[in-house]
């Protein structure tokens, strides 16, 4: 029978708490190290409470012996594997609009040996940011049919048919500013406006 238990995480960086003690370090953080290890020592020891303390750390020799000793298990979590990063892939894309494959996933799975999931989620950022950049560095775009049945443009090699050369910057006009406020909505209401400068009147004043 498994009894019922509380969790703690130290989460990633466990190292910037219990790391190594040295003479730079403050009275301040010699106390909640101190502490720590006084309430580790004693987690588990009496009644039918049970606290699990899992913590992380990439700097495993970093961290002060005596916190160290306080994990009964240690355990090495070696980096994902190439099934893993492909998931990761799908994860960190969200519901970001793609025309990746399952088989597109594998391959980037299988492309990037060596990446911790932190490393394929800079690399999924700065996939993202690829349009952006494309569509910042162009000189021509081309007008197109957009689905909803309106008029857009594309970024397009010079000698394109029906290409012009511009910048992004000749599409930021008003136009753009007004089908933009179409959808946009302040966030501060009127009421939330009444609630500050009630409290202004009783207690604060208004800056000048």
């Amino acid at each position: 029978m498994v009894a019922p238990a509380d969790s703690w995480h130290g989460g990633g960086g466990v190292d910037s708490l219990c790391s190594a003690r040295g003479d730079g370090e403050s009275e301040a953080a010699r106390r909640i190290k101190t502490q720590l290890m006084v309430e580790m020592q004693g987690v588990n020891s009496g009644g039918d409470a049970r606290v699990l303390v899992l913590a992380a750390t990439n700097l495993p020799y970093n961290l002060d012996n005596a916190i160290r000793r306080r994990f009964d298990k240690r355990i090495y979590i070696p980096l994902p594997e190439a099934h893993a990063r492909a998931h990761m892939f799908k994860v960190h894309l969200g519901d970001t609009p793609n025309s990746l494959t399952e088989r597109d996933f594998q391959e980037l799975g299988a492309q990037t040996e060596g990446f911790s999931g932190s490393d394929v989620a800079v690399v999924v950022k700065d996939v993202l940011m690829q349009p952006i950049r494309l569509l910042r560095e162009a000189t021509h775009f081309r007008k197109v049919r957009h689905p909803d049945g309106g008029d857009a443009y594309e970024p397009c090699a010079p000698g394109a048919p029906g290409s012009q050369e511009c910048s992004l910057q000749y599409f930021a006009d008003k136009g753009l500013a007004d089908r933009v406020l179409l959808r946009a909505r302040p966030t501060v209401s009127p009421n939330d406006l009444a609630v500050f400068e009630k409290f202004t009147d009783e207690f604060g004043e208004e800056a000048n």
